[in-house]
């Protein structure tokens, strides 16, 4: 005779209840001269900054990024929108929804925005810590910036994300 069955054990064959795969997602902060990439997933909601492709007026140097999104193979790119403080679209609010849809098109994956209000600033002042702390050697430049802002906005929509699904 066997035991019963404990109804808290997987089922035969070891197959247990399963939590999704980890997401994995490319951050892209738009910007008319360059864009900032970072890379981040849903399992440790933890961004890193890869690095920065050019941009000539706007148009983004394609085969660099589709070159990250073939390195990285991320199932969903995060694209920084800007908006004034009061929520009013700035001057990049329609080109950085236009290339947030070109990239999705591009690189045939599902694509969100996310408000990048202040993700410079913070991206900036982050630098500029580590820069006084002796953790970082060269002093801060633009293009410095721009991956780490990627990381920034990255991670604030992995934080929500994850906060969405822990409810």
């Amino acid at each position: 005779m066997t035991p019963p069955a404990d109804p808290g054990a997987p089922p035969p064959g070891g197959a247990g209840p399963s939590s999704p795969a980890p997401l994995l997602a490319l951050g892209l902060d738009y910007g008319e001269r360059r864009i900032g990439v970072a890379t981040g997933d849903t399992l440790t909601r933890a961004a890193r900054p890869l690095g920065t492709v050019a941009a000539v007026d706007g148009r983004p140097d394609w085969p660099a990024l589709e070159r990250y999104a073939r390195e990285w193979q991320p199932r969903i790119l995060v694209v920084g929108v800007p908006y004034n403080m009061d929520g009013t679209p700035t001057r990049l609010t329609e080109a950085a929804r236009e290339f947030a849809v070109e990239a999705g098109r591009r690189f045939a994956l599902e694509v969100v925005t996310v408000d990048e209000r202040l993700s410079s600033r913070e991206a900036e002042d982050l630098l500029r810590r580590r820069r006084a702390s002796g953790e970082r050697k060269r002093r801060v430049r633009a293009a410095d910036v721009d991956p780490v802002a990627a990381c920034v906005l990255l991670e604030q929509w992995l934080r929500r994300r994850g906060s969405e699904n822990d409810a």
